[in-house]
């Protein structure tokens, strides 16, 4: 696998329990910052419908 370059949102600057993503012109990736060595692919779709339902509250409880 590639060098991948990890983000995290803002508001996790500090924290230890953050998602985390890094996006190449391929895939999409995502981690937990408590499990960085379990990785999750996406292509860009479904990173694309992911967003969405997240925005559009499809996976608030």
């Amino acid at each position: 696998m590639e060098i991948l370059s990890w983000a995290r949102p803002s508001f996790c600057a500090d924290s230890n329990n953050c998602p985390e993503v890094a996006i190449t012109p391929d895939a999409v990736y995502l981690r937990s910052s408590l499990h960085p060595s379990s990785i999750a692919q996406l292509t860009t779709d479904e990173w694309r419908d992911l967003v969405a339902g997240i925005r559009n509250g499809e996976f608030d409880v």
